[in-house]
């Protein structure tokens, strides 16, 4: 049950005193004192919200009184009731004791019981207006604690750390410079195929440097249209083209005092080069439909996978614009160029994976790792991204086995991994001409090889993979001269 407004009355007459509180004890709390001490001791032990006080009282007055009651207890509210109200001394009072109203003698009950409503209601709005203060200050505070927070653990998952990879990889190199250039504030191009990770140095660069409390975008160029590629980096006002029904900001504009990453620059029309020069030029931006510029400070790293020094010899990239973008070039290596980080990447994709699809998996065998070292992975670390949640979807071990991986993994494997002992010829491959049973032969002895590597080299589970027997497959492996740490003799 909520408890009532409590108010204090105090006048010197208890007649007064009696017929006041009868007439607020229907809808509030009301304690009565005769003189100033006995309402100092209820105001010490009660929750007082409003006090009704006789001006003219012996020993003390009102004023007076309500004057104490403001410097102990300034959240009460005060209301004088009294028959003088000389100028002088009601101004005395509002000085005084900030009364918050004067009741004259003789009173109505409703001006009474009025007064006491409005003032108990200011009263809680006193109260809740400080409450909501408070909370907003403790609301700003824990939110910039959490963005701090945020902050941190973004700066943490996008470190040169987080690019994975072996002690001694080729990538060491790149993220050492990478990180030698990313506190100086100049445009870095970084070069590589489609999916090594681009994007990922870039953050890395942007979390590494004095901007990295500030917003980092990225955008590829490659896979938006001039008009909206220019509306997106500029922005628009609301009406400068057909469906541009409100004003965007554009992202340049939204990354002032950070970082923006230009992804697949190289794919990017010789007009819109003219505008991104002029931009990287000026510091300026206009949106599509101003006539206003606006100046942003923002750093801009760009990437592609094109050689884009020779498309500048070929005229199909400004050679002004090249070096605008250019201050520092990093290349990323293949993953190719890079095979001894397969095990390593693998597995914190894996996971990665594992975690997110909630299906616990060990790792993989042995046998599976070296078909992934052998592999030539021409889309980087996403095609072995892809690979991996396959194996994962498939897999009904705790392990992840050769025999997950796609067949063309496999048969990379099959040609050319020694770390699961399968040397197969270099002619192992179809001959364009010659005989049909010789070639017949090749292509079963390809076959063969093929199988026992996703089985693991379990010839029970490859002989019923092909159909054969299991002494119908020892003769073919013998035919052919195919084992493990052998190799078919290319004579047949």
């Amino acid at each position: 049950m909520n408890r009532r407004p409590a108010i204090l009355v105090v006048d010197d007459e208890p007649r007064s005193v009696e017929v006041i509180a009868r007439v607020l004890d229907e809808e509030f709390d009301v304690f009565t004192a005769l003189n100033a001490d006995e309402a100092r001791r209820i105001l010490e032990n009660e929750w007082i919200q409003v006090i009704f006080c006789d001006q003219r009282m012996p020993h003390t007055s009102g004023v007076a009184l309500l004057t104490e009651v403001r410097e102990r207890w300034p959240d009460i509210l005060r209301i004088i009731v009294t028959g003088y109200t000389e100028p002088e001394d009601m101004i005395g009072a509002i000085n005084a004791a900030e009364i918050y109203q004067f009741i004259p003698k003789p009173w109505h009950p409703d001006q009474l019981l009025l007064a006491a409503r409005n003032a108990a209601h200011l009263f809680q709005l006193q109260r809740d207006h400080e409450r909501l203060n408070l909370e907003m200050k403790l609301t700003a505070a824990t939110a910039e604690a959490r963005l701090g927070a945020q902050q941190a653990r973004v700066k943490q998952n996008f470190h040169f750390d987080t690019l994975i990879r072996a002690p001694g990889s080729a990538l060491s190199a790149v993220c050492l410079r990478a990180a030698q250039v990313a506190t100086f504030d100049v445009p870095v191009l970084v070069h590589g195929e489609t999916g090594t990770g681009k994007e990922l140095l870039a953050r890395a660069i942007h979390y590494s440097s004095l901007r990295s409390d500030r917003p980092f975008f990225a955008v590829n160029c490659g896979a938006i249209p001039d008009e909206l590629l220019e509306s997106e980096l500029f922005g628009h006002k609301k009406g400068s083209f057909t469906g541009a029904h409100v004003t965007r900001i554009g992202l340049l504009d939204q990354a002032d005092g950070g970082t923006i990453f230009l992804d697949e620059i190289g794919d990017v029309s010789p007009a819109f080069q003219v505008k991104l020069l002029r931009f990287l030029q000026e510091g300026e931006i206009r949106p599509v439909g101003s006539n206003e510029s606006k100046r942003v400070n923002v750093r801009v790293l760009a990437a592609t996978h094109r050689d884009l020094y020779g498309e500048v010899g070929r005229g199909r990239f400004r050679e002004d614009l090249y070096y605008r973008l250019c201050a520092m070039v990093l290349t990323l290596p293949a993953l190719r160029e890079r095979r001894p980080d397969i095990p390593v990447l693998a597995q914190s994709i894996l996971d990665a994976l594992s975690s997110h699809h909630g299906k616990r998996v060990k790792g993989f065998t042995e046998e599976a790792l070296a078909c992934m070292r052998a592999y030539d992975w021409p889309g980087n670390v996403r095609e072995l991204q892809n690979e991996i949640t396959r194996m994962l979807v498939l897999a009904e071990r705790d392990t992840l086995s050769a025999d997950l991986l796609s067949p063309h993994v496999v048969r990379a494997a099959a040609a050319e991994t020694r770390a699961v002992e399968v040397r197969v010829s270099e002619t192992i491959s179809l001959p364009d001409g010659g005989p049909l049973k010789e070639r017949v032969e090749r292509m079963e002895a390809t076959i063969l090889t093929e199988t026992l590597v996703r089985c693991r080299w379990n010839k029970s589970r490859a002989a019923e993979e092909l159909g054969l027997s299991r002494v119908g497959l020892r003769a073919k492996l013998d035919r052919y001269g195919i084992s493990r740490g052998g190799a078919f003799s290319s004579s047949h």
